[in-house]
Order: C-alpha cells, then sequence, then structure tokens
C-alpha cells in the first residue's frame, strides 16, 4: 500500500494537481486499503479522481461500470492524455468491433490497462464474464450508481444484476458513486450492490457558485432563450428538451437565428453523438441541446449556462443536469422553463408501467412540481431534498432570494395541518389531507368516513396553493417529512409534536403563480404581459375596418393571441409579421400591410425601442404529418381514413387541420364534407360563423343549441376559416 504522505505527489506526477479537493484524499486512502466505499459527491467535485488514482497505484485492472458510452470515451481519452502510454484505459462497449475488442484483450491481459470501463450490459455478457476471470482485478468502481435505485433519476434495470455478476467474475473491493442520491436512494444503492457497511463520504450538495432561476413558460420560450444566448455570446451552453423531436427542432432554429448549436440524443447514431461532443468540447460550437432522458456523459469544465426548456421528471435529474454548469468554480446559471402541462405530459409517458412504478414516477414528479412553484430560496429546496440543511434563508444567488416575497404568520394553519395528520394517523399523503382541509368530498375520503371527522372542511377559508405551501415549508423546517417508503405519506417528526404542545411563529412565502391561462399571452420574463395596450386598442379598431370593408368576421383576419403578440414585439415588415403566432404567408400578405404600416408610425412616434430579439427565424416546419394530410386531402382521401392510417383519434384529425387553416394554407375537404353532413345543415353552420364575432367553439355549439355535433360544427368552421381567411 501507498504510503498516505506519498498521495499528495502521486496526484501531482500523474495528474498535475497541487492538492486534493474536499474528501478525496480520505477516500482514494480507503480504496488503497481494500474497503468498500460510497461516494456522494455533487457534479464537478471530483469523482473520477477516486477510483482513477487508486488504479494506477494498485496491481490489476479496475473495472469501472459506468451507464454512458459517451462518458466512457471522454475519461478513456483524459486518461490516456495524461499517460505516455495509450494502453492505460479502455473501455469495452456496443460501439466497439470484433478487432478492437481483441486488441482491448491484448492489453489487458499484458498488464498495460489499468482501467476498464465496461457498460453494465457488456458485463453481463459470458464471454466478457469468462474473460474477466482470468484478470486481475484490483477493484470494481461502480459510477452513476443512483441508476441502481427505482427512486434515482435514471433508473437502469442492468445496474441491479451488478452485485451477482462481480460475485460470479470473483470478489474485490467496490466503490459506488453518484452526484446525486437522497437518503432513500442511498440506502437503495447499498443494499443492493451489497455495501451497507461500506465506509460513507458525503460531500456538501450545496454549488455556491451556482444561480438558480424558475420562468413561466409561455409561447415566447423561443426567443427568451435565443436572446439570453446571444447576450452571453462566445459562452458555453446546454439546452435541456424533453423529447428527441424538441432537440432536433430547436437545435435547427438556434443555427437559422445565427448560434452555433448542436443536438446531442441517445437516438443518433454513434458516430454522429461522438462527432457532435468532440465539437462541443473544441469550442467548434457554444450550445448543444440535448435530451432530459439522455445523461450527458460531457465533462466540460466552462460550461456557463444550463437552460431546462422542458422541466425534467425528478429533482435528481435537475440537480445532475444544473450540475453541469460551472464545474470549474466559475459562473454557472441554471434556468428553467415551468409549465405545470409538462409534468402532466411525463406522467401520461408513465401509464402502462407497473403500479408502483407509476406511483414512483409520481411522486418524483410532484417534488419537481414544488420546486418550480415554490418562492422559498431554490437552494434550501434542493439541499433539504437531499437530506442537507442550509443555514442560511436568503443565499443572494437565485431568483427567489432576489427578489423575495413577503413572509406571512401562518402557526395557526400549521397547527390545523398537523391536526389533520394525527387525525388521519399518519396515513395519507399530501393530496389527502389538502382535500380534507378544503372539504372536498373526493371518493376517498367518503370511503373512508373521514367527512364525518371535524377537521372536514377546517381549512375551507385558504386555497389549495397556501395549504401546500404550508405543508412544504413545514417539512423545511422540520416539522413534518414524507415517508418515501410509504410513497410519501406525511409523518409528524418530534419537532412537529413539540410545536402541537407549544405553538411558535411559522412564517410561510405563498407560492409562485404559474397561471397556465395566461399562456397565449406574451409574457416578459418574470414581469405581467407586455402587450401595449394603446396599440393593441388601435389594432382592434383596424381590424374591424378591415372586417366591414371585406366583409368577413374580425377573427378571419387575425385571432385575438395574434394581436397581442403584435402588440408586444411591434413587426413593421411582412416578414417580421410572419413569425407572430397564428399569421403564416398567406395571411400576411392577404392582410398584413395596413397592420405593419399602423405598427411603425406607432413605433415611430412614441419613439419606442423594440426589443433586440424581435424576429427569432424560423426554420421550415418539417412535420411529414401535416404535409401527409394536405397531400391525402388533395387525393381526396375521406378524412377518417387518413385519421386511422396515422394512428389518430377523428377529434385529433381535426385538431391537426386546424392547426394547417390557421397558420394559412388553404386546404379544400368539400369532398368529405358533402358526403358526410346535410347541406342544409352544412349551410346553416357556415353562415353562423359569417355573422359571429368569434370562432369560439363552445360559444358557437351554444348559439346553435345543439342541433349539431361538434364535429360537424369544427369540419364546417375549418372550410370557413380556409375560403375566408386564406
Amino acid at each position: 500500500m501507498v504510503k498516505k504522505d506519498l498521495l499528495t505527489e502521486e496526484l501531482k506526477v500523474n495528474f498535475g494537481f497541487d492538492s486534493f479537493k474536499g474528501n478525496q484524499k480520505a477516500i482514494i486512502e480507503n480504496v488503497l486499503r481494500g474497503e468498500d466505499t460510497f461516494v456522494l459527491m455533487p457534479t464537478g467535485g471530483g469523482k473520477s479522481l477516486c477510483y482513477q488514482l487508486p488504479s494506477l497505484l494498485m496491481e490489476g485492472t479496475a473495472i469501472v461500470i459506468s451507464p454512458l458510452i459517451a462518458l466512457m470515451k471522454n475519461q478513456v481519452d483524459a486518461m490516456r492524455n495524461f499517460s505516455t502510454e495509450d494502453g492505460i484505459a479502455h473501455f469495452i462497449n456496443s460501439s466497439l468491433n470484433r478487432a478492437a475488442i481483441d486488441q482491448v484483450k491484448d492489453d489487458i491481459l499484458k498488464g498495460r490497462t489499468k482501467l476498464l470501463y465496461v457498460a453494465p450490459e457488456s458485463l453481463t455478457k459470458e464471454e466478457n464474464i469468462g474473460f474477466l476471470r482470468n484478470v486481475k482485478i484490483s477493484f470494481y468502481a461502480v459510477d452513476e450508481a443512483h441508476c441502481i435505485s427505482e427512486w434515482g433519476h435514471d433508473f437502469r434495470p442492468e445496474y441491479r444484476r451488478i452485485r451477482p455478476i462481480i460475485n460470479e467474475i470473483g470478489k474485490r473491493p467496490l466503490i459506488a458513486l453518484t452526484a446525486t442520491a437522497t437518503p432513500k436512494v442511498q440506502h437503495d444503492i447499498q443494499k443492493n450492490l451489497g455495501m451497507v457497511d461500506a465506509t460513507v463520504f458525503k460531500s456538501s450538495f450545496n454549488r455556491p457558485n451556482l444561480y438558480y432561476e424558475v420562468r413561466p413558460k409561455t409561447n415566447n420560450v423561443d426567443r427568451d432563450i435565443i436572446k439570453y444566448i446571444k447576450s452571453h455570446e462566445g459562452k458555453s451552453g446546454i439546452i435541456y428538451c424533453l423529447s428527441r423531436k424538441k432537440v432536433e427542432e430547436f437545435a435547427d432554429i438556434l443555427k437559422a437565428n445565427g448560434i452555433k448549436a448542436l443536438a446531442y440524443h441517445a437516438g443518433m447514431d454513434s458516430h454522429q453523438r461522438s462527432s457532435n461532443q468532440d465539437a462541443f468540447l473544441m469550442e467548434e460550437v457554444d450550445v448543444i441541446v440535448a435530451t432530459i432522458a439522455f445523461g450527458m456523459g460531457i465533462d466540460k469544465p466552462d460550461v456557463r449556462y444550463v437552460i431546462h426548456y422542458d422541466m425534467p421528471k425528478s429533482l435528481e435529474g435537475y440537480y445532475q443536469e444544473t450540475g453541469r454548469s460551472g464545474r470549474d468554480g466559475g459562473e454557472g446559471r441554471c434556468i428553467a422553463f415551468y409549465a405545470y402541462k409538462d409534468l402532466q405530459k411525463l406522467e401520461k409517458f408513465m401509464q402502462g408501467k407497473p403500479v408502483a412504478e407509476q406511483e414512483i414516477g409520481r411522486q418524483l414528479l410532484l417534488e419537481t412540481a414544488a420546486y418550480a412553484e415554490t418562492a422559498v430560496c431554490r437552494r434550501v429546496v434542493l439541499l433539504h431534498y437531499f437530506g442537507e440543511s442550509h443555514r442560511e434563508d436568503n443565499c443572494g444567488s437565485c431568483d427567489n432570494c432576489l427578489n423575495p416575497k413577503k413572509r406571512v404568520e401562518a402557526k395557526e394553519l400549521l397547527s390545523t395541518v398537523l391536526e389533520a395528520v394525527v387525525t388521519l394517523k399518519e396515513k395519507f399523503k399530501t393530496d389527502y389531507i389538502i382535500n380534507l382541509l378544503l372539504g372536498n368530498e373526493i371518493t376517498e375520503i367518503q370511503s373512508y368516513k373521514h367527512n364525518e371527522l371535524e377537521v372536514f372542511g377546517s381549512g375551507q377559508d385558504e386555497d389549495e396553493k397556501t395549504w401546500n405551501a404550508v405543508i412544504r415549508q413545514a417539512q423545511i423546517a422540520g416539522y413534518l417529512t414524507k415517508d418515501i417508503e410509504n410513497y410519501g405519506l406525511l409523518k409528524i417528526t418530534q419537532q412537529g409534536r413539540e410545536f402541537m404542545n407549544n405553538p411558535v411563529s411559522f412564517k410561510i412565502t405563498e407560492d409562485n403563480e404559474f397561471d397556465e391561462d395566461d399562456e397565449d399571452v406574451p409574457v416578459r420574463g418574470g414581469a405581467s404581459s407586455a402587450v401595449d395596450p394603446m396599440l393593441y386598442s388601435m389594432m382592434k379598431d383596424l381590424r374591424k375596418k378591415l372586417s366591414k370593408k371585406l366583409e368577413v368576421p374580425p377573427f378571419v383576419i387575425f385571432q385575438d393571441p395574434s394581436l397581442e403578440a403584435m402588440a408586444t414585439t411591434y413587426p413593421v415588415t411582412l416578414d417580421e409579421l410572419q413569425n407572430i403566432p397564428g399569421v403564416g404567408a398567406g395571411k400576411a400578405k392577404r392582410y398584413g400591410k395596413e397592420f405593419v404600416e399602423l405598427i411603425r408610425r406607432h413605433v415611430e412616434e412614441n419613439e419606442i425601442e423594440r426589443p433586440e430579439d424581435l424576429r427569432v427565424r424560423t426554420v421550415a416546419n418539417k412535420s411529414k404529418l401535416k404535409v401527409s394530410i394536405i397531400q391525402r386531402i388533395d387525393r381526396k382521401v375521406a378524412l377518417d381514413e387518413i385519421a386511422l392510417t396515422n394512428g389518430l383519434e377523428f377529434g385529433e384529425l381535426l385538431d391537426e387541420l386546424e392547426a394547417i387553416v390557421y397558420s394559412g394554407t388553404r386546404i379544400n375537404i368539400d369532398y368529405f364534407i358533402n358526403e358526410v353532413m346535410d347541406e342544409d345543415h352544412m349551410e346553416d353552420i357556415y353562415d353562423y360563423f359569417k355573422d359571429s364575432e368569434t370562432d369560439d367553439l363552445e360559444e358557437a355549439i351554444r348559439e346553435l343549441k345543439g342541433d349539431y355535433t361538434e364535429d360537424e360544427i369544427r369540419l364546417v368552421r375549418i372550410k370557413f376559416l380556409s375560403e375566408m381567411a386564406n
């Protein structure tokens, strides 16, 4: 074993560093002693060194089990740069051909290789197990160990098989490492790897150099991100999106707006992915757009911002992804765009999975929503989630601390919550407690006869948002805790029981508003609506005038959300007008001239400085579905047949058709309407829209007094808009 005082010297010789960070030295000493070691260290804390240095100092080859092919390549390249011998580090995974694998095995057997990276899938192959049995192994390292736990943010079933395979190959000391693990996940990892007695090294999860912010997600999200990137020109950034499709689309939009960006997701072929990763590392591009689902194995120290286009499905995922920012201790800004409907979408993706898995997924989404909506210091909330307390209430480096909301006394409210939890014998979750306090007679409450309890309806004077804030902040303050083992049942702590006997002041901050109803109204980040009321009113008058002159309803010309967007971004050319939601090339050409002239005059007369980021260049809509629908309509294929062949409900097809005509494309569906509708019915509905001031569907159903089905009204509205507006 290497003497302790030589360790720093070995660090300098092998890696060029003068000193260890945090508890790296203690961890390495533990590994060198042959002890099982559990390392909980945030991204950027230097986890890799904890197994890289011991591997060089111990006899044999260290086996590193890692889920990310990209990360393996990255780390192998880094190790080779530190050494004069290329064979010092290798990886075995599905990206290698037979000749390359033979070369790896030859280097290992000749004793040249100190570090071998293996994907868990490769580790399970019989031929690899057979080969590794004949190799002198110094120790095993399980990187990204949170993948073992169903409560971790990137659960991999194959990680559950690591311990049995290690036993099969040959027992050696084990080091497990993760950047994100709640106490529940930590326990899961140790239990599954059979290392409950391991020495645990836990670093603080606080990253003081990171700034956290959550913004409401509006229709201007593309513009906001482009403006942000352009104001940080030359700096490296990562943007996370929910789907591969959105990654591709948004990377194209960034490129169209003069930003050097590339896409990165699991669906790309490995060569393209490696090439894009290298371009980012070599600073040939400034921005990588990536999927949340695919953990990026990019160890780049100077990423200056991480933007979440969509919220991730767990706070662990969010923490790890934001942790890619500012790894060198320099500036790191973490901005997330939040709309609750994104989390609802994620919940839908879970349907069809086992019930227990769905329940876990739901709990993780609730934690994410709570983080996004809270007005409490974001650092405090994040650290509490990982079982760590933060001594200061105001970190001075998150949106909530820089714009603090007033705190209000909630001693009585907390007493009410604690009383409800006790009355229900600590056997229910947050949403159930809130329904009980609000007096909501949901089926579950009635079946337990809890509507007969004294606490039922005792909180009707407050709304759901306030009760959520009380419960969340009571957990941070230590009065309540969630029993994670039992899917988040609320339990009272000893401190909570003391509060019940002797209540003390308890102040809360009300949660932030994320009003879904306003999503079509352009909003400036954090401020109220930026619509210019005078211009909006003038454009409504112009629309009315044109409506009379052209004898078409006002909504046929431009809908209200389009006018609101114009009164926010001030388009003064027909090209700029086409970037307004709901305005295609046809509409701009047909109705736009007078509107842009009015806007130009208004801007000049009032000396208005237009937003610098006014023009977000869009890329052509590549939707194969829309193109396919239009082509089939041109061939007069029945609409129900088009829906069927595209796997759509008929209502979903109508959604697509409405999007097509609202954007200014003309389609002719007369052949289908004439087949399925009575001519008089069609004319009645058509005449209604001709005379109406609005194209609102519910209003139409009400006015037409239920004589026609919703599908009939929508079909005729599509025909009407196509003929009159396009």
